[in-house]
C-alpha cells in the first residue's frame, strides 16, 4: 500500500513537472493538455520535449485550426499513423527555434529527446519509409548534417522551412504535401485537394461515425472526444479566438472554477501567506492600482517555510538551494572578502556620522576669545555646540528579481543578496531582503529575512530560486509601501534585476484586461514607479545582473543610480560607494 502511495506521488510530480514547463513555455496557464508522462520512465527528455513543443505550438500557432485540419483529413480517408507521425516533425520543425530564442536549454532537451528516442525506437521507426524520414531528421539534429537520399532530404528541407514561419496554413500545407507525396500519391486524384479537405463543415464531421478512431469504451460524443484528442488544445469560442488573432497579445485566460483554485495553487507552490487574509485584501486595494489593476500581491517567507504538502515544487526549492550553498561553498573566500570589504566600508560611514563635532553657533557654549566682537562685529556666533549623529537612522529594502530569465545566473544573484545582507548585519542596519516573481494575476514577495532578524537569517537567501515572469513595478510599490512603514530617517532600497520587466496577463472573468506588461511598456511603468518612490524621500539603486543587451533598459529604468556587476570579485567595492554616498548625503 505504501509502495503504491509512493508510486501515486511520483506520477503526480512528473506530471506537475511536466505541466509546469509546458505551461511556462506556452505562457497560458490555463492550456489542459494531456501530456506524455508514460515516456518519462523511458527517457525523461521525451517527455520534457513532448511538454515542449505542445507549449511552443500552443504560444506560436492556432492549435485548434491545425488539429480541425487533421480531423477533416481522416474525414477524407487518410490513414492517421502516418498522418501523425507528419504532424509531429512539422510541429517540431516550426516551434524549436522560436522556443530556444526565448529558453537556450531547450536545443539541448530536444537533442537528448531524439538521441534517446532513436535508441529506443530505431527498430519501429525504420520499419517504415516516413519512419526513416523522421530518423534522418533526429540523426542531423543530433550529429549536425548527415548525408540523405535525395528523396529523404527534400522531405526534411520541406520541414525545415517551417523554422521561420508563424503561420498555421503553412503547417498544414506541408503537412498535407508530405502526406499526398510519402504516404498516399493517389489521395488528390481520389478525394481533391487541400481546399476541399478544408471545406469539410462541422456538420459533415458529427454525421461522421468516429468509432473506429476511439477506444472501444468511447461514449456517444464521438467527434468532440476525437477533435480533443487530436488538437488537444483548450476549446475556445470564435469570439476570443479572433479577438486573439486581432490583438496578438501574450494573455492567459482564466475561467471562474480556475480562478477559485489559484489562491490554493499559489500556496500549494509558493507556501503559505504570512499574512492575514484581512491584511491582504487592505495591501491588494492599495497597491493594485493603475496599470497593475486586476492584479494582487502575495506575501510568503517560501514553501521550504510554509509548505502545504511535499511537491515537484517543493523539492525543486531543495535542489536550488543545495545548488546555491556549493556554489556559495566554492566561492567561500571571495564572499567573505566581499562582506569584509562592504562591512568595513559601512562601519566608517557610520563612524565618521558619529563622531562629535563642534561648530560655530549662536549658542551654546561661550568662547571667551571672541567676546572682543561685542559691539564691534555683526557675527554673533560667540559659542559653540556639540554635533553627534545618530547611526541608527537607516533602514534598507534589498528587493531580488527572481523570474525565470534569472535562472542561469542563480546561484551567483543569492551571493550577490547574501553579501548585502551579512554587510548591513554587521553594521547594525535594519533591513528586509526579498525576491518577487509572478505567477499568474499574483506577484509573489518572498521574504527571506525581515528588517530586525537576527544575523543568522541571512542564510535563508540561499533559499533563493527563478520561475515565471516578473512585473518589476508592482513589486517595487511593495517594497517602497513597506520602507515608508520604518521608523527610520533615511531609507533605501536596492533592487537587483536584469532589466527585463516581463508578465503575462491573466484575464480572469469580468476583469479590465489591462495592456501586456513587457517591452517598452513595462520599462516605462517601472522607470515611472521608480521615479514616484525616489520623490517619497527613499534613495533607489538598481543593481544590474543581466544581459547587455538589457542595459539601455536598466539606464531608463534606474537613471544615474545603478550598477554594473561584471565581476563577482568587484560587487562590495561598486555597492560599498553607492551606500557610502547615501550615508555621507545624509548627514
Amino acid at each position: 500500500m505504501e509502495r503504491q502511495e509512493d508510486e501515486e506521488i511520483y506520477q503526480y510530480e512528473i506530471e506537475n513537472r511536466i505541466r509546469n514547463l509546458c505551461w511556462t513555455v506556452s505562457g497560458d496557464y490555463s492550456l489542459n493538455l494531456k501530456l506524455d508522462t508514460v515516456s518519462y520512465k523511458k527517457s525523461p527528455y521525451i517527455s520534457l520535449y513532448d511538454a515542449v513543443k505542445q507549449g511552443a505550438f500552443s504560444k506560436y500557432f492556432d492549435r485548434n485550426a491545425f488539429g480541425l485540419y487533421l480531423v477533416k483529413k481522416l474525414y477524407y480517408g487518410a490513414d492517421e499513423k502516418p498522418l501523425t507521425s507528419l504532424a509531429q516533425m512539422a510541429v517540431d520543425s516550426a516551434v524549436y527555434r522560436k522556443a530556444a530564442q526565448e529558453r537556450p536549454g531547450i536545443l539541448e532537451i530536444r537533442r537528448k529527446a531524439f538521441k534517446d528516442t532513436m535508441e529506443h525506437d530505431f527498430t519501429r521507426l525504420a520499419a517504415s519509409y516516413i519512419g526513416q524520414v523522421k530518423l534522418s531528421v533526429m540523426q542531423e539534429a543530433v550529429r549536425g548534417s548527415v548525408s540523405m537520399q535525395s528523396r529523404m532530404r527534400k522531405a526534411a528541407d520541406m520541414l525545415a522551412e517551417l523554422e521561420d514561419t508563424r503561420d498555421t496554413m503553412a503547417v498544414i500545407r506541408t503537412v498535407d504535401a508530405l502526406y499526398n507525396w510519402l504516404a498516399d500519391p493517389h489521395f488528390v486524384r481520389n478525394h481533391g485537394p487541400l481546399e476541399q479537405v478544408l471545406a469539410v463543415t462541422m456538420e459533415e464531421l458529427k454525421e461522421f461515425d468516429w468509432k473506429d478512431y476511439l477506444d472501444e469504451e468511447a461514449g456517444e460524443e464521438h467527434f468532440e472526444e476525437y477533435f480533443s484528442r487530436m488538437s488537444q488544445a483548450v476549446t475556445r469560442t470564435e469570439e476570443v479566438q479572433e479577438q486573439k488573432r486581432r490583438t496578438r497579445v501574450k494573455r492567459v485566460l482564466v475561467d471562474e472554477e480556475a480562478a477559485a483554485k489559484m489562491y490554493s495553487y499559489m500556496e500549494l507552490n509558493y507556501g503559505r501567506s504570512y499574512l492575514s487574509e484581512a491584511e491582504q485584501k487592505r495591501l491588494n486595494r492599495s497597491l493594485c492600482r493603475g496599470s497593475h489593476a486586476d492584479c494582487s500581491l502575495y506575501f510568503t517567507d517560501g514553501i521550504l517555510s510554509n509548505m502545504v504538502k511535499k511537491n515537484y515544487q517543493s523539492e525543486y526549492a531543495k535542489r536550488a538551494k543545495s545548488e546555491n550553498l556549493k556554489v556559495y561553498g566554492h566561492h567561500m573566500r571571495v564572499t567573505r572578502r566581499n562582506v569584509e570589504i562592504l562591512s568595513d566600508t559601512l562601519r566608517r560611514a557610520l563612524t565618521a556620522r558619529s563622531e562629535r563635532e563642534w561648530v560655530r553657533s549662536d549658542y551654546g557654549t561661550i568662547v571667551a576669545n571672541r567676546l572682543w566682537k561685542v559691539g564691534r562685529s555683526r557675527d554673533a556666533r560667540l559659542f559653540v555646540r556639540e554635533l553627534k549623529k545618530d547611526t541608527s537612522e537607516f533602514a534598507v529594502h534589498v528587493l531580488i528579481d527572481a523570474s525565470g530569465s534569472q535562472r542561469r545566473r542563480q546561484s551567483l544573484v543569492a551571493l550577490q543578496g547574501y553579501i548585502i545582507s551579512e554587510a548591513l548585519s554587521n553594521a547594525g542596519i535594519p533591513h528586509r531582503v526579498m525576491g518577487f516573481c509572478t505567477f499568474w494575476d499574483y506577484t509573489v514577495m518572498q521574504r527571506y529575512r525581515d528588517y530586525d532578524d537576527p544575523r543568522e537569517a541571512n542564510q535563508r537567501i540561499f533559499e533563493f530560486h527563478a520561475s515565471s515572469n516578473n512585473r518589476d513595478g508592482l513589486a517595487v510599490r511593495a517594497a517602497a509601501a513597506s520602507l515608508q512603514e520604518r521608523p527610520e530617517e533615511n531609507k533605501v532600497l536596492i533592487v537587483l534585476s536584469d532589466g527585463r520587466p516581463n508578465d503575462i496577463i491573466v484575464n480572469r472573468p469580468n476583469s479590465r484586461n489591462p495592456m501586456p506588461y513587457s517591452g517598452d511598456y513595462a520599462v516605462r511603468d517601472t522607470a515611472a514607479e521608480v521615479r514616484k518612490v525616489r520623490a517619497m524621500g527613499i534613495s533607489v539603486l538598481g543593481m544590474f545582473a543581466g544581459e547587455e543587451q538589457d542595459l539601455q533598459a536598466e539606464r531608463r529604468i534606474f537613471g544615474r543610480d545603478f550598477a554594473y556587476i561584471r565581476d563577482i570579485m568587484n560587487f562590495s567595492n561598486v555597492v560599498g560607494l553607492y551606500l557610502q554616498k547615501q550615508l555621507e548625503d545624509t548627514e
